[in-house]
């Protein structure tokens, strides 16, 4: 798990509640499933809208990232990446071949697969570049669909609070019924402010952070994949990858 950022989201909610307590409020006030439901309705609805469900879904799937932190394994693909060049300056690119079926991830076995096959390192940069460029483009826009909720919160809460207006107005003649919409018309507004500064926009932010940070591995995967093709000494090849941890 991702202690910072569950600390953080404590630490925001926690404020506000204690700020609301330390004004005499009530917490209860704070609890309105119609606010709740017209907030998170309005705003995936909106998102859905703008979305293709492809982007859509892998955004939902993402979310998840921000709370368990990916594990990178950085250090252990350069150990593997140095591993195989010193094994196919010994024996030749083909003995590659073995360890390739062991290799779980889908970029690495490809990248692998081209270099075993016999291809330039030109080649085998080219292919993995684009393969890099739409994975990325595939995850920002993914990205985007929560700074998208972040920009659509805070308005399906003011609708929510004219909603909860409208109520009041129609009620004027009953004090009884004046609370509740009253309630929902702030209330809305505060999900809405919430739920965009709280969890939304910090989401979207840290999803680029770990986007940015897969994409520099599988750069430093075609760097070490580049290297073996072009038969670069394993020693080097290990010390140019080692940069990339020092952008990390």
């Amino acid at each position: 798990m991702d202690k910072l950022t569950l600390l953080g989201l404590l630490i925001g909610v926690t404020g506000i509640i204690a700020g609301q307590l330390l004004e005499g409020g009530s917490l209860s006030i704070l609890v309105q499933g119609a606010a709740f439901l017209i907030v998170f309705g309005g705003t995936l609805g909106a998102v859905m809208v703008q979305s293709t469900a492809k982007i859509f879904f892998t955004a939902i799937k993402m979310g998840r990232l921000a709370f368990v932190t990916p594990k990178l394994g950085s250090r252990e693909l350069i150990i593997q990446l140095h591993g195989w060049s010193a094994l196919a300056r010994k024996e030749g690119i083909l003995a590659l071949e073995g360890p390739m079926h062991a290799v779980g991830d889908p970029f690495l076995k490809k990248g692998l697969q081209l270099l075993v096959d016999g291809n330039s390192a030109e080649k085998i940069r080219e292919v993995l570049d684009v393969d890099i460029r739409s994975w990325e483009q595939l995850r920002w826009q993914s990205a985007r669909v929560w700074e998208a909720a972040a920009g659509y919160s805070p308005t399906i809460g003011i609708i929510g609070a004219v909603l909860g207006l409208m109520q009041v107005m129609q009620n004027l003649t009953d004090p009884s019924k004046l609370g509740g919409g009253i309630a929902v018309a702030f209330v809305a507004t505060i999900y809405g402010v919430g739920f965009a500064n709280l969890l939304f926009l910090p989401v979207a932010n840290k999803l680029k952070s770990i986007i940015l940070r897969q994409t520099e591995i599988r750069e430093m995967i075609v760097d070490g994949l580049v290297g073996i093709a072009n038969g670069d000494n394993p020693r080097l090849i290990e010390a140019r990858l080692q940069s990339y941890l020092d952008q990390g």
